[in-house]
């Protein structure tokens, strides 16, 4: 794999988490100040080999995007591009809609906040649409991104509840549109991307679960979409660099150091999960817990800790604890 210091989707990029603080009124909003440090702090990690995350990733799923209102989500990354500027890195954010013109709206709105390439859920729909709706909501979302100046992520995620999958047909036509700069995969499964590469050896896939980094990029994944790297950026973008530079093995030995807490990243929960982990990493535990999602129990608390204490533990012994 050719890779270059230009091209965004050869890196890992970390799915930043939206950090929280209690208001005067107990209730919860959003830490603008601490959510831009955390992702500054980020980006500044170098891998051994000196290369660092390629863009970032704002108001995902790990940054409780389901969660914040239109306005909230807009403040958030139109705070997070001023990060991204300063870094020189795409700012990238999800976007679901029900339907095709709802999300069209969406596409533009992020735009206007500094967002570059938007990765587009399929619709938020009870009932799964037929292949050709499914090309349609997409189709839309690219003229949309193309008035606005900006590109689009197909995001094919079978493995979160809710989310429709997206056939390797629609997959396959949608890598066409001009607007497409990437596809998005995240499932444990691989072998779609190897089917889409092997009749593509062009294409461009970022993987986007942790468990899988190594295997998806043998399969011909060019990047990945990381929640296990905000807490271990060193070792996520040192990884991504064995990867890409076909070094299986060593990738293989922090891919099996990080086993423990890239587990989470696969799991319903996984933004209380990680967002937890990543509290304990930066002796915040409260502030971890603090979320507009799913309050987590004890034993998933405990769980949790047991699991970032051995991932930490394995990585320190590779000298890769920034």
């Amino acid at each position: 794999m050719e890779t270059t210091s230009t091209d965004w989707r050869y890196t890992v990029m970390p799915a930043v988490f939206t950090w929280l603080k209690e208001s005067e009124s107990g209730a919860l909003e959003i830490d603008l100040e601490a959510t831009q440090q955390y992702a500054a702090d980020i980006l500044k990690v170098q891998g051994k080999n000196g290369s660092r995350m390629g863009g970032l990733v704002g108001s995902g799923t790990l940054g409780e995007n389901s969660y914040l209102s239109s306005a909230q989500r807009l403040s958030l990354l139109k705070a997070l591009s001023d990060v991204a500027k300063e870094y020189n890195v795409p700012l990238i954010s999800g976007a679901a809609a029900e339907t095709k013109e709802e999300l069209a709206i969406i596409v533009k709105e992020l735009a206007t906040v500094g967002v570059d390439t938007v990765m587009v859920m399929p619709p938020k729909t009870k009932e799964a649409p037929s292949d050709e709706e499914m090309y349609a909501y997409y189709a839309l979302s690219a003229s949309a991104a193309k008035e606005a100046g900006v590109t689009i992520m197909p995001y094919n995620n079978p493995d979160a509840a809710g989310y429709h999958a997206l056939s390797t047909d629609i997959l396959r036509r949608l890598a066409t549109l001009p607007e497409v700069t990437a596809l998005k995969i995240s499932t444990t499964d691989v072998s779609t991307i190897e089917t889409l590469m092997l009749e593509n050896k062009d294409l461009k896939i970022l993987a986007g679960v942790d468990t899988v980094t190594v295997h998806a990029g043998l399969a011909g994944a060019c990047g990945g979409i990381t929640g296990v790297g905000c807490i271990f950026p060193k070792a996520s973008v040192t990884m991504q660099e064995y990867v890409n530079n076909g070094e299986w093995a060593e990738a293989n030995k922090i891919s099996q150091a990080m086993n423990s807490i890239s587990y989470l990243d696969a799991q319903p929960l996984l933004m209380e999960y990680l967002k937890f982990a990543f509290g304990i990493h930066h002796n915040d535990t409260a502030g971890g817990l603090r979320t507009l999602g799913k309050q987590l129990t004890q034993q998933q608390i405990d769980d949790v800790s047991t699991r970032y204490i051995l991932a930490k533990e394995r990585l320190e012994a590779l000298d890769l604890i920034d």
